[in-house]
């Protein structure tokens, strides 16, 4: 019994020691960054002086930190409600067997192929104000006269990113989706079908019940990842139109690649981190106390 045990640990090991000193120790490196003045005289001097929370106080009554809050949440909702509502009617679409359907699902799969700068610098040609494809389209089937500013209005600005980026995560929701619903045995339709639960009733009593634990998985990874999202907002605005796209990430970016402040981005994705965890364990909790009930 020993031995067995010793076997089980010896299996782990490897992979603990691999988590430890790729994800854990960065982790903890950037935890210890932010209560330090770590900038590029540290690389020089290995000084690092110790401020506590100096870097945080900092970065919490900038100036632009609580518009950055803002766009951040504004971005994150809109992206994954969007994202999650499509990626559901395509998943519910996909699950009905009709000719080409599989060949679809893959063509699906090509936005979230892509990198995500070549898909930003792709939208960014299409959102040009002058020569988008998407303002002569619209000009041209007299929905608009005027060209809009997609990308150089503070006022729309926002609201094209988080369009850009529904469209880059359409696929991922899709899919998981769509590997959700096909676990749930087609038996309990056909007997729901008997008692007369069809369409829209049958979606709210058997799959919306049986999806959920996948739509906690995609709305919790949905969310961390488009809280710390970068390259999108970076490669279509940069944080611009004055300031109209900045969110915390970009302040992060900012704040340790340009002011050359490392422990004052540290701090900026230290928040990121408690945002995260703080949305995981209050939906994680409430679904499990759903489940339950």
């Amino acid at each position: 019994m020993r031995l067995a045990r010793f076997s089980k640990y010896a299996f782990v090991l490897p992979a603990g020691i691999y988590i430890v000193a790729f994800f854990g120790y960065p982790v903890v490196k950037n935890l210890t960054m932010s209560f330090q003045d770590y900038t590029t005289r540290t690389f020089f001097t290995g000084e690092a002086p110790w401020v506590g929370l100096e870097n945080y106080i900092h970065a919490v009554t900038s100036r632009l930190f609580v518009p950055a809050l803002v766009n951040t949440f504004l971005f994150t909702v809109g992206s994954i409600l969007g994202q999650f509502l499509i990626g559901m009617l395509l998943a519910l679409y996909f699950h009905r067997r009709f000719p080409l359907s599989g060949m679809l699902r893959s063509l699906l799969l090509l936005p979230w192929l892509l990198p995500i700068i070549v898909s930003s610098a792709t939208w960014r040609s299409i959102l040009d104000r002058d020569s988008g494809v998407l303002n002569n389209t619209l000009r041209r089937l007299g929905v608009i006269e005027d060209p809009i500013p997609w990308l150089s209005s503070p006022q729309v600005a926002l609201i094209a990113v988080i369009l850009v980026n529904i469209w880059i995560g359409i696929p991922f929701n899709a899919t998981i989706l769509y590997g959700g619903l096909q676990e749930i045995p087609e038996e309990l339709y056909e007997a729901a079908a008997l008692d007369g639960a069809t369409g829209a009733r049958a979606f709210w009593y058997i799959t919306w019940p049986n999806l959920r634990p996948v739509v906690g998985v995609v709305l919790v990874l949905g969310v961390v990842y488009t809280l710390k999202s970068l390259d999108v907002i970076f490669g279509l605005t940069g944080g611009g139109p004055a300031n109209a796209t900045q969110t915390i990430a970009i302040r992060s970016y900012e704040t340790s690649f340009v002011q050359f402040d490392f422990g004052g981005g540290a701090a900026y994705s230290n928040i990121l981190i408690l945002i995260s965890l703080v949305f995981a364990i209050i939906y994680l909790r409430s679904n499990r106390r759903a489940l339950d009930e």
